[in-house]
């Protein structure tokens, strides 16, 4: 097995990604590296990741190198950050067999290249610390429920935004994962309905993808493009509870419009809220982060704001994450039966007065006795 590539190194994986080509071999410190990462390197055809961190640390089963290794990717795991600031752009790697070159040198430090058992056996230990992680996002998520509770109990006040939601549905997107088979999945459902699109950060340019232009993008700003965000029709800048916004300073820089929504939870509960206040019949989220797997890969500690502001919303929320799972839109022969017997009832019909067919008949009839 030879593999050669030119790095591409950050420490910002889902910056990083908008950077590669499958001529590259990206260089990344990504600690417990998630399945969105894992298939935005899989889009740009790598044949190889070096992970300076580890890819699973144990504290939770994360099965973004799992996803990897599947589609045939190559992994050297945990290289250290001293290897990190060796590394340069544009070097060339080498991977032979068990050997690393690095511009035609060998590289004789140690490194790991993880492989199916290695991967099995580090996912297996992860599951037995996960009860750890749970505890202890747990007592987390409780403790800051109570001091978020506002979520639930008062108004939010969205009078300053334009965009028209009463008695629409809402579709918000955000780039987690399976977020394209979902939106492919439920593409007849946008063209009928035609809800009201928002897009969390990256969510934006996942619409864009599927020549669906925002109407509003929520967010830190920290992920999408700014191409959608000169597309989309409203920017919502997520700011902290005290009013500080760090993404209106690229927005600003861009010339544009930006609106501030101070709120203590995630970008994806400012969506929803919005979407809620601005009395949305339904509202219908993609790629959404609603477990404690999905979380953590994000470094977040708790949800308190997560579920306060589901309950909140209750059964307006139809959340179509893995959908795709779910429904296939594949042609499958139990559909086509039906479809052909119907289509032969006609030409059927047709057959039996058409007097020539009669006669044929009739004869092939005649042979089969004589036979």
């Amino acid at each position: 097995m030879i593999i050669k590539g030119y790095v591409q190194k950050g420490k910002k994986t889902k910056a990083l990604v908008k950077l590669l080509n499958s001529n590259n071999i990206p260089v990344i410190c990504h600690e417990d590296l998630d399945e969105v990462a894992a298939s935005s390197l899989i889009d740009k055809k790598i044949k190889a990741v070096i992970n300076c961190n580890k890819n699973i640390s144990g504290r939770y089963p994360t099965k973004g190198a799992k996803l990897l290794l599947e589609n045939g990717v190559t992994i050297l795991d945990d290289m250290g950050e001293a290897f990190y600031h060796y590394i340069q752009n544009g070097d060339l790697i080498e991977i032979k067999d068990s050997d690393l070159f690095i511009n035609g040198k060998k590289y004789h430090n140690q490194f790991n290249i993880l492989n199916e058992d290695k991967i099995n056996s580090l996912l297996e230990n992860s599951y037995h610390n996960f009860s750890i992680e749970l505890e202890k996002f747990i007592d987390n998520t409780l403790e800051y429920a109570h001091k978020e509770k506002d979520i639930i109990l008062k108004n939010v006040n969205t009078s300053f935004i334009e965009t028209h939601m009463e008695n629409k549905h809402v579709l918000i997107v955000v780039r987690g994962c399976n977020y394209k088979q979902d939106l492919q999945t439920i593409r007849e459902y946008i063209k009928d309905f035609k809800p009201v699109l928002i897009g969390v950060d990256g969510g934006g340019d996942a619409l864009l993808e599927f020549g669906l232009v925002p109407d509003i993008i929520v967010g830190d700003m920290d992920s999408v493009s700014d191409f959608c965000l000169k597309k989309c029709k409203e920017i919502i800048v997520h700011a902290y509870p005290d009013g500080k916004a760090p993404g209106l300073e690229r927005i600003n820089r861009l010339g544009l419009k930006g609106k501030i929504f101070p709120f203590p939870g995630t970008s994806e509960d400012v969506a929803m809220i919005i979407a809620y206040e601005k009395k949305a019949d339904l509202i219908v989220a993609v790629g959404t982060h609603s477990n404690i797997i999905d979380f953590l890969e994000k470094g977040r500690r708790g949800m308190a704001s997560t579920m306060l502001t589901r309950l909140k919303i209750g059964s307006k929320l139809v959340d179509a994450k893995g959908v795709s799972k779910l429904y296939s839109n594949k042609l499958r022969l139990s559909y086509c039966i039906p479809i052909l017997a119907s289509a032969l009832i006609p030409i059927i019909a047709i057959l039996k007065i058409y007097i020539p067919i009669q006669v044929l008949l009739n004869i092939f009839q005649l042979r089969l006795r004589i036979k």
